[in-house]
């Protein structure tokens, strides 16, 4: 099974192919561009659900046909193949908006098959942070 198969002319570019030295390359650069696009929630990765924690302390769960992923970032480590992961941009179906940082090949998260397949990252949304670069 590929998890790195594209379909790069439908591919969504989080920049524009002119790089600009601003534009988020790391994980953590691309966490705070999202925060500062309204995605506040941090979503944490359960067997058959998300579950992250409101204002107000009260902790919620969404299922996986409450939610959409509008973006997918892919990180692979330089240094350390086993460094990889997925940060996804998601937004619930009552707006709610949030990340949802998920390790991948070995060190993949357990969880049901309905979760699987709404993550799953063979698709369009896919954004590689240095396809830009390679233009």
């Amino acid at each position: 099974m590929d998890l790195q198969h594209t379909d790069k002319d439908n591919e969504k570019k989080p920049h524009p192919s002119n790089k600009n030295m601003s534009e988020p390359d790391t994980l953590v650069e691309t966490l705070e561009s999202l925060q500062e696009q309204g995605y506040t929630y941090d979503f944490n990765l359960t067997a058959h659900s998300l579950e992250f924690h409101k204002e107000d302390g009260v902790k919620l769960a969404l299922s996986p046909e409450d939610f959409d992923i509008v973006q997918v970032f892919r990180f692979e480590g330089m240094t350390n193949p086993s460094d990889m992961s997925i940060l996804y941009a998601i937004e619930s179906k009552d707006g709610l908006k949030g990340t949802l940082v998920s390790s991948y090949g070995v060190y993949a998260d357990a969880m049901s098959a309905e979760m699987i397949k709404k993550l799953d990252t063979r698709s369009s949304l896919i954004v590689h942070p240095t396809d830009d670069e390679n233009a």
